[in-house]
């Protein structure tokens, strides 16, 4: 979810600089309600993992800021992703 909003995010982004520069409305017009919907998806699927992964309430709000900032969804991911692998190395049990 991190990345399909992000991606909406930096081509809303777009969209409204070409609509108050270039007064070409159509690409914010195009991309911003579905960017709204998958951002709604983004926030409940960060608070689901913030719930499950017992993040602090700090962490969890960063993560759903890193929404609203072009390109930050994309660090929030990677960084997400890098400790929930670091996680899954440390419960490993060989058997």
């Amino acid at each position: 979810m991190a990345w399909v909003t992000g991606v909406t995010l930096i081509l809303l982004t777009i969209g409204v600089i070409l609509k108050y520069v270039g007064d070409r409305p159509e690409l914010a017009e195009i991309v911003g309600m579905p960017h709204g919907f998958l951002y709604i998806l983004y926030v409940v699927t960060v608070l689901t993992l913030a719930y499950q992964a017992r993040w602090r309430p700090l962490r969890t709000i960063l993560v759903l800021l890193a929404g609203t900032v072009p390109f930050a969804s994309f660090v929030a991911e990677r960084k997400v992703v890098a400790e929930a692998r670091r996680d899954r190395q440390g419960e490993r049990v060989d058997v």
